[in-house]
């Protein structure tokens, strides 16, 4: 297989099945009041996180990349003080990923090196997922800090096996 297409893949499988599956896992295990929790006015609650999280990937992917028009409002995903409805905040979330992944299935490896312009910042398309898949992989790290001080348990997403740590969230994410 193609390097290229390799790496398309590879962004494909963490933003959707691997970051994205352990969001859901952690909100199955909070409430709306968690979802909009936030420690100080400096930090941003787990909803404020979730808006960030399906503008940023909508504007570098679907529109960066993909070419559909930008329509973000970036400060409003952190304005947002909730309680936005779960399901709303839920289909926007889902909904941005589920249009990041048909962006990158149908991309042609061919282009990672074509130059962009996203956020006013002259980039490339495979500099343009990476900071994606780099940027996703940070927030869920921070949705899953928080759900862990707002639950007071470990998520046991991960096992230990005689000093190997095994994953134990792919079956109770589905994937």
């Amino acid at each position: 297989m193609d390097l290229g297409r390799q790496f398309l893949d590879e962004s494909r499988r963490y933003l959707t099945r691997e970051y994205a599956v352990k969001i859901r896992l952690c909100l199955d295990d909070l409430t709306d009041e968690d979802l909009w929790w936030r420690p100080n006015e400096q930090s941003n609650g787990i909803g404020n996180l979730l808006l960030h999280l399906a503008g940023n990937i909508r504007q570098w992917i679907v529109s960066g990349v993909g070419g559909a028009p930008d329509q973000r409002r970036r400060q409003a995903e952190f304005d947002e003080r909730g309680p936005m409805p779960r399901e709303e905040l839920l289909r926007r979330f889902d909904g941005a990923v589920a249009e990041v992944d048909a962006v990158l299935r149908g991309l042609d490896p061919g282009v990672l090196g074509e130059s962009r312009l996203i956020q006013g910042r002259e980039t490339n398309v495979l500099r343009a997922v990476y900071h994606v898949v780099e940027h996703f992989g940070m927030h869920t790290g921070q949705i899953v800090y928080i759900t862990k001080l707002r639950t007071g348990r470990d998520l046991a997403f991960y096992r230990d096996a005689g000093g190997l740590a095994i994953e134990d969230w792919q079956t109770r994410g589905g994937v």
